[in-house]
């Protein structure tokens, strides 16, 4: 009987800022692994930081992320400047449980006025675990389903969202298992863009 190969957790960036920075490449790739077409807006300014969808119906999405241990799971924080965020800035929070490798995407309308969230927790009284790796969600809701928002308003006529850095439109894909899967699959995608969209980098 062979023995199984230990599970090797990912190496946790610890500059906050570099780390935010590596979770949002990572929620690009994820998103588009799915198929969906997701792009990020121009500067910092927005109170979402990236855009699903295509021109005429776009949702924006605010990505945050935990290593912060919390009874049987994981705290996720869901604030700016120390305060929870309004309704209206934003459809959906993906949030990252990093040692988990575990995604939830969850509709505004029901973390709002929180400043914390509870994920990847075993309890019976855990509230989001129907949220996790729910990406179909941010489908549903770029292609016109109120529902699956909670209610939110779609963000809509945001012109520099218009180059989708998504996948097109079609048949949800099932993305690579491994990290390495994951992240082959990233490069070829960008690759296809490039390539595809006559970019010429010598040029730039």
């Amino acid at each position: 009987m062979k023995k199984r190969k230990p599970i090797i957790k990912p190496r946790i960036i610890k500059d906050p800022k570099a780390r935010g920075e590596w979770v949002e490449s990572v929620f690009m790739a994820r998103a588009s692994e799915h198929g969906l077409a997701v792009s990020k807006p121009w500067g910092e300014s927005r109170s979402y930081d990236f855009v699903i969808g295509r021109p005429g119906r776009f949702v924006g999405v605010q990505v945050k992320s935990t290593v912060v241990e919390s009874g049987v799971g994981y705290a996720c924080a869901v604030k700016k400047n120390n305060k929870a965020y309004s309704r209206g800035e934003f459809d959906f929070l993906a949030a990252y449980v990093i040692p988990a490798d575990a995604w939830y995407i969850i509709p505004a309308s029901k973390i709002e006025g929180k400043e914390s969230v509870g994920l990847c927790s075993e309890s019976n009284h855990a509230r989001y675990e129907e949220y996790r790796e729910a990406w179909h969600l941010l489908r549903e809701a770029s292609e016109g389903s109120s529902e699956a928002a909670g209610g939110g308003e779609a963000v809509e006529g945001e012109s520099c969202a218009e180059d989708s850095a998504g996948a097109e439109a079609g048949g949800e894909q099932s993305p690579p298992a491994s990290a390495a899967g994951r992240m082959e699959a990233a490069m070829n995608y960008f690759k296809q863009r490039l390539e595809g969209g006559g970019v010429d980098l010598r040029k730039r």
